[in-house]
């Protein structure tokens, strides 16, 4: 699965640069995407547009857009435009009722992994891209196969520790990325507040 995302960022090499990917599975069927969505958007409704080019057009926008994968009873949101990372306030709200996974990063590094339920974040690792750097947080058995799949991987091989992150969250939640998710023309997308707010 870490060469699937491996090739995808190979296609879509603007991945590895920056993009923060969510993904959350409602414990409560009664919670819909919109649900969602508007915890994502800090308790506000977001706006939504179709952009003909997502990728370019996306780069005008000072705000963080969104593209949304449907997965069985999950959804997945991938924001590409400059690795907004989702605050620590809204993946507890998000996590309510839900289980969250969340990886991210951006032009500066920031690589971070973390896990969310029932409104608490329960696991984190940041700086996983580098061994003798990383930072972790709450329960280590949480991120215990995300730590073994990179500890087989080479020191220097930062496109396999980024697609084990996606990997990691695909074999957790059933949810993952393909390529035409991220090459896509007239795309609807979800343009969020500033994420900071």
């Amino acid at each position: 699965m870490i060469d699937h995302y491996r090739d995808l960022f190979q296609r879509h090499g603007w991945l590895e640069d920056s993009l923060c990917w969510t993904v959350v599975q409602p414990r409560d069927e009664e919670l819909t995407v919109d649900d969602l969505l508007w915890r994502l958007n800090g308790g506000r409704d977001p706006e939504e547009r179709v952009m003909a080019y997502p990728r370019e057009d996306a780069l005008g926008e000072d705000r963080p857009v969104l593209l949304v994968v449907e997965g069985e009873g999950s959804w997945g949101f991938l924001e590409f435009t400059y690795g907004y990372a989702t605050p620590d306030h809204i993946i507890t709200d998000l996590s309510r009722d839900s289980r969250v996974w969340m990886t991210t990063w951006h032009f500066n590094g920031g690589w971070t992994i973390l896990y969310a339920a029932d409104g608490k974040i329960r696991a984190r690792m940041r700086d996983f891209i580098f061994v003798a750097h990383r930072i972790e947080d709450g329960d280590p058995g949480v991120l215990a196969g995300f730590r073994a799949m990179l500890d087989s991987l080479g020191p220097e091989d930062y496109s396999g520790k980024r697609g084990a992150a996606f990997a990691f969250i695909e074999a957790e939640t059933g949810v993952g990325l393909e390529s035409d998710s991220v090459d896509v023309e007239d795309a609807p997308v979800i343009i969020l507040d500033h994420l900071d707010a």
